[in-house]
């Protein structure tokens, strides 16, 4: 049934303890927007406004489908995203969490208001007190946006009994960026707020708030004018629901976690028109294992979310934990999908060239057509792609096989954290058992043309023959041949080829048969946290 049938329906979502309904703003209003200018709150701030500086950190709540499910809450999924470019109508059948909250959780019971009687007394939150004892805020801009991390962290840690590393703090405040104080009395407080009396949050009214809206039964179907024009904002529940609509909408919008189309709003001030929201779509978020070990494959739903995609990959392939933990910033990757990476088509995504190592096949669908393609196949050119009017991308089918290769990948930036790839690399090889000799390579790089591709002449230098420092050689030199690669702001045409010879080369040191570097030696993980530990014992 078309969702254009349905009655348009206000934005309904949970909001400093009751549920609040939303009308008349235009779908592509930014959550940031909506908070500083309509529901005042003004503790969030827009620094950015492009998901990069984390000042407009909030934290988004979401019924977990399995109350013990890792992560789970006291019945909730608590994420961190980014306010500025979050569309007001993906808050839909969700919570919002800002910094005013956390004054609201430590107001005093009404036995111990205030002596005027009038008003409760409230106490700094854990996260905040924190912050004031430890110096960690100065100008105060980007403290918000800090907190709310925090206040994450704090409750995931809570919530099973741990306490976190400084490296792991370090890893969560990766999206924040602070210009005046420094992390170090930042990190200093991470670790601080687990001294403090705990204060929890008090999900039994959220989850019942929550599952109210779950059972209205009803998929979204929210719009409101621009101009004399209606844009509609729709959001199906089912996949079949989807493929309907994007049938009778191949001109529609698609939109999953908003961290690139938000963008398009926002700086490029684009108009979307209708917009088809596939958030809601719960098979879209679907990450299971297919078949057995010979021929089975890992399946990662379009709509599954850049962490949880990593994260599935991480547990079979371990050495793709740099690169999932220097993708973007964690609000980018709670919010953004793996399926919108690689449909993007961008040729720096990072996600396409760890993909195309593992032999990686897209599955597209129109109506109820499903195919699939190898997906170095899918891009054409620049920006250009495979998809027919009416069809998305409905997953990725990793073989297991390819995942019991060697596998690397290699991400080259600027900024080590939260930054845009100058180039990424993605490699697989495996070699004859019992010998030396290449039996199968794949060498895939992003930032290197005009679309993420693989390396068709260096791997053909290299099959066949042994993995030796010769080898190596050829094959450095047939990439020359297939690549010429561009001069931009993020690297020269010279200095992108010569990154990419030598990824080759420590690929070669990291798998040689014979005294192959460990990961441990060439991951800068494996130091970091000791040297954060020194750092903190000097006071620096």
């Amino acid at each position: 049934m078309s969702t254009e049938r349905n009655h348009i329906q206000p934005v309904r979502f949970f909001h400093r303890g009751k549920i609040v309904d939303v009308s008349g703003v235009h779908p592509t209003r930014s959550v940031l927007d909506w908070l500083r200018e309509d529901a005042h709150c003004t503790g969030t701030k827009e620094g950015c406004n492009e998901g990069d500086c984390g000042a407009c950190t909030v934290v988004i709540g979401e019924l977990a489908g399995d109350a013990n499910a890792p992560g789970a809450i006291g019945g909730l999924q608590l994420q961190t995203v980014n306010a500025c470019i979050q569309f007001l109508p993906t808050l839909h059948g969700k919570a919002l969490f800002t910094v005013e909250d956390l004054k609201a959780q430590c107001a005093t019971p009404q036995s111990q208001k205030s002596p005027d009687k009038k008003h409760p007394v409230h106490t700094l939150h854990p996260v905040q007190q924190a912050m004031v004892d430890c110096h960690g805020s100065q100008c105060g801009f980007c403290t918000p946006g800090f907190v709310m991390s925090l206040w994450s962290t704090y409750e995931h840690h809570q919530a099973e009994g741990t306490q976190p590393t400084r490296q792991q703090l370090a890893d969560d405040l990766s999206g924040n960026l602070c210009r005046c104080t420094g992390y170090r009395p930042i990190l200093d407080a991470g670790q601080r707020m687990f001294d403090l009396p705990g204060v929890r949050l008090d999900t039994k009214p959220v989850v019942a708030a929550l599952t109210a809206l779950q059972n209205d039964g009803q998929d979204l179907n929210y719009a409101a004018p621009l101009g004399a024009r209606m844009d509609h904002f729709h959001a199906p529940r089912t996949i079949a629901q989807l493929a309907a609509l994007r049938e009778q909408k191949p001109r529609a919008q698609l939109l999953a976690g908003s961290t690139d189309v938000g963008l398009w709003v926002n700086k490029q001030f684009r108009d979307l028109g209708d917009i088809i929201y596939v958030g809601d779509v719960a098979e879209m978020k679907t990450i299971e294992t297919r078949g057995n070990d010979q021929g089975g494959e890992l399946y990662i739903g379009a709509g599954a979310s850049l962490e949880s995609a990593f994260e599935a990959l991480v547990q079979r392939v371990p050495s793709l934990q740099d690169v999932w933990l220097r993708f973007a910033s964690p609000p980018i990757r709670h919010a953004g999908t793996m399926g919108g990476n690689v449909a993007n088509g961008s040729p720096i995504g990072d996600s396409p060239p760890v993909l195309m190592s593992l032999d990686t096949q897209i599955e597209l669908r129109r109506g109820d057509v499903v195919r699939r393609m190898p997906l170095p196949d899918f891009y054409i050119d620049y920006m250009k792609n495979q998809l027919q009017p009416g069809e998305f991308v409905q997953g990725l089918a990793i073989p297991l096989a390819a995942m019991r290769r060697q596998v690397r990948a290699y991400k080259i930036s600027k900024r080590f954290d939260c930054d845009i790839s100058a180039l990424c690399a993605g490699f697989a090889i495996e070699l004859e058992e019992g010998s030396d000799t290449v039996k199968a390579v794949r060498l895939a790089f992003g930032g290197m043309a005009a679309t993420v591709k693989r390396a068709a002449g260096a791997e053909a230098a290299l099959v066949g023959k042994p993995w030796t420092q010769a080898s190596v050689a050829t094959a450095k030199l047939a990439l020359a041949q297939d690549f010429k690669p561009l001069s931009d702001m993020r690297a020269s045409a010279d200095y992108r080829l010569q990154v990419a010879q030598n990824l080759i080369q420590r690929l070669w040191l990291e798998t040689r048969t014979e005294d192959a570097l460990s990961l441990e030696e060439t991951s800068v993980w494996s130091v970091m946290p000791h040297a954060a530990v020194k750092a903190a014992a000097q006071g620096l």
